[in-house]
């Protein structure tokens, strides 16, 4: 268990897309998601973190407290249908 990096000042439905996206990046290394699933959470998760700098910002602290790639996660669906880092 771990803590996400969240902004405190989002909605409660930004908090769910972004959370969605965390899920969808879990799933990603730990038994394998599909492309168009991880794309959607992808989808709204842009849409609350919309400036490149804050989703890398996001990525990196997500990956500090959880060894999973955000990045690396939506690359890999970019050019697979199924994505699986385990």
């Amino acid at each position: 268990m771990y803590d996400y990096p969240l902004d405190y000042t989002w909605s409660t439905d930004d908090v769910i897309n972004v959370m969605s996206l965390y899920n969808a990046v879990e799933k990603a290394y730990e038994e394998g998601i599909s492309k168009e699933e991880l794309m959607d959470c992808y989808q709204r998760y842009i849409q609350v973190v919309d400036s490149k700098s804050e989703q890398k910002k996001f990525d990196q602290a997500f990956q500090e407290v959880s060894g999973y790639s955000i990045y690396k996660a939506v690359q890999t669906a970019k050019n697979n249908d199924w994505v699986d880092l385990r």
